[in-house]
């Protein structure tokens, strides 16, 4: 099993696809690794050498930044955005859709469960 930035690489996927289980990795980065390192597209990851295994490892801590410094890094932008108090930061802290979205009907993902409405009742006469 290839460990790869602190994340083990399912061992019967192909490589371009194991890789992207890695936080901060996508399908263009896995394809340009892939294509630097000289490795075929339909190699398995339990097919890989150890110096491959290495060569990848090496390649990722030296040219991208994935998993815990890039999460440390997303955390500090929306916490920066919340201490200047700007508009994108008050919704990060309100816990509402950042880039536009309606809130009329949807952002039930950011929003939460729908609360009822308590307190008016109906009279009849």
């Amino acid at each position: 099993m290839a460990r790869i930035a602190g994340v083990n690489l399912p061992t019967n996927k192909r490589v371009v696809i194991a890789l992207q289980y890695i936080h901060g990795v996508g399908q263009k980065k896995a394809g340009e690794i892939v294509k630097q390192i000289n490795i075929p597209p339909e190699r398995r990851v339990s097919q890989l050498t150890d110096s491959e295994v290495l060569q990848i490892r090496e390649m990722i801590d030296r040219d991208y930044m994935v998993e815990g410094d890039l999460r440390r890094e997303v955390s500090m932008n929306i916490k920066r955005l919340m201490d200047l108090g700007c508009y994108r930061g008050l919704r990060h802290r309100k816990g509402l859709p950042v880039r536009g979205q309606r809130t009329h009907t949807n952002a039930r993902t950011r929003k939460g469960p729908a609360k009822a409405i308590a307190g008016k009742k109906k009279v009849t006469t």
